[in-house]
Formats: structure tokens, C-alpha cells, sequence
């Protein structure tokens, strides 16, 4: 159960982070010059992203609504039996991170579930990016260690059906 509180946690402050730093975003960097920090290192500047990462298929923001949406639902239906606080954390990321810019796909112009994802930082020469791409990121990056680990995602079934708390890493 801790699992579930762990996953849920960190989707809701990934949520809150990312779209906090986009509705500043949209107010202090969206329509202005781009400004730098750290000597340059990071700039803030402001895009409406209709694809995926890299603009990937510009035209294509209602399958990416639609995926996100079933990713949602997947995320949700496992949580209560996830047993590993890696696969808790990376779940959480995951679900911050399409949700993140699921809501903006929803709910930012031109048209609810055709909107466009605000990104606005970059660093270097690197394509810009938002904190849900990064919770995204951080997610696969969790999900993908647990399982070269062989760490399973849910507790394994005893034979009366009931979920065997042994090997909850």
C-alpha cells in the first residue's frame, strides 16, 4: 500500500511542478525574447509543441491525446498492486509526465484535445523541452532499470489468488 502512496505522491507533485512552471511560462517567457541563465548554459524560450518530442509528427496531436489518455488508464489500473519502490516512482514520473502535457493537449489553443505543449527550456544546442518531458524521461529511465533488474511490477500471485507480499523490493 505505501507503493500506491509512493506512485500517486509523485505523480501529483510531478503534475503540480509542471504545470506551475508552465503557467509561468506562459506569462514570462511566452511572447518575450529568450533569456539566459547559468552563463548562458539554459535559455528559456517559449514554443507550442502540436507533436511529440522534437516536433515529431506536428499533425498527429489527437493520437498522441488518445496514447497518453491509455497510458492514464494503464498507470491507474496497476497502481494498487505495484510492490516496488522503483516501479512506484517510475510509474509516478510516467503519469506526471503524460499527464502533464495531456493537459495541455486538452485544454491549450487551438482546441480542447487538439492543444499544443508549451516547452520552453533548452539547454546548450538541445532540442526545448518541459518538466513533463523530463518526468517522462525520469520514468523510463526507473522503469527500464527495474526491469534489467528482473524487479516485477506487481506482487506475484500466491494460488488462492491472493497477492504474495515476498520479493517487494
Amino acid at each position: 500500500m505505501r507503493r500506491t502512496y509512493l506512485l500517486w505522491a509523485t505523480a501529483a507533485v510531478g503534475l503540480v511542478v509542471d504545470q506551475t512552471t508552465k503557467a509561468v511560462a506562459a506569462v514570462v517567457v511566452e511572447g518575450h525574447d529568450a533569456s539566459h541563465a547559468f552563463g548562458g548554459a539554459v535559455t528559456f524560450t517559449a514554443i507550442r509543441n502540436p507533436g511529440a518530442a522534437g516536433s515529431f509528427a506536428p499533425r498527429a496531436t489527437l493520437v498522441f491525446t488518445f496514447l497518453a489518455l491509455c497510458v492514464l488508464v494503464f498507470i491507474a489500473r496497476v497502481a494498487p498492486s505495484v510492490r516496488s519502490t522503483g516501479w512506484a516512482l517510475g510509474l509516478g514520473f510516467l503519469f506526471a509526465g503524460a499527464g502533464g502535457n495531456l493537459a495541455d493537449r486538452l485544454f491549450r489553443t487551438p482546441a480542447f484535445g487538439r492543444g499544443a505543449v508549451l516547452d520552453f527550456i533548452q539547454v546548450g544546442n538541445g532540442g526545448i523541452f518541459n518538466l513533463a518531458d523530463q518526468c517522462v524521461t525520469a520514468g523510463a529511465l526507473f522503469v527500464l532499470v527495474q526491469a534489467f533488474r528482473g524487479v516485477p511490477m506487481r506482487a506475484a500471485a500466491s494460488p488462492a489468488g491472493e497477492p504474495d507480499a515476498v520479493g517487494s523490493a
